[in-house]
């Protein structure tokens, strides 16, 4: 038997208590949200308080799930996105963030080019208490399945 292998991921919209929300410039996607894959023996939020830790230099409390996607293209990952709240910390950047910082968040879409970070980021600032799930294939960007849960 084969066993299946998908990697686990997690990502945060983290607000400031000013009302700005934090993001990073990676080197491979441009802006978006901390996050990163999740290390065997971590659960979800632990990776999450880690990877923006990690990124950012922030230390963040994780609270609300906002979404479940699915990437089906190989290999194939699932991410799981939260909306978090600023704890401590002063910016700092990365191999992973070349550049943080916090916005506005009627600014924020406009900072991101990718397509599936600027959906997901999309998800994050209109979240009303509804879980999405999305299913979708890249190269190019195509949603293939939606629905709240």
């Amino acid at each position: 038997m084969v066993h299946p292998k998908h990697i686990v991921a997690v990502s945060g919209m983290i607000s400031h208590p000013d009302g700005k929300v934090l993001v990073i410039r990676s080197p491979r996607r441009g802006w978006e949200f901390p996050g990163g894959q999740v290390e065997e023996g971590e659960n979800l939020i632990e990776a999450l308080q880690r990877e923006i830790k990690e990124e950012s230099g922030v230390t963040a409390s994780i609270g609300s799930l906002v979404g479940v996607y699915s990437n089906i293209k190989t290999p194939t990952k699932v991410m799981f996105g939260f909306l978090g709240k600023y704890v401590s910390g002063e910016l700092t950047t990365s191999e992973e963030s070349i550049e943080t910082k916090w916005v506005a968040r009627h600014l924020a879409l406009q900072q991101v080019s990718n397509p599936i970070i600027y959906d997901r980021m999309k998800d994050m600032l209109d979240f009303s208490g509804r879980v999405i799930y999305r299913v979708y294939t890249t190269d190019p960007y195509k949603v293939c399945e939606q629905c709240f849960l």
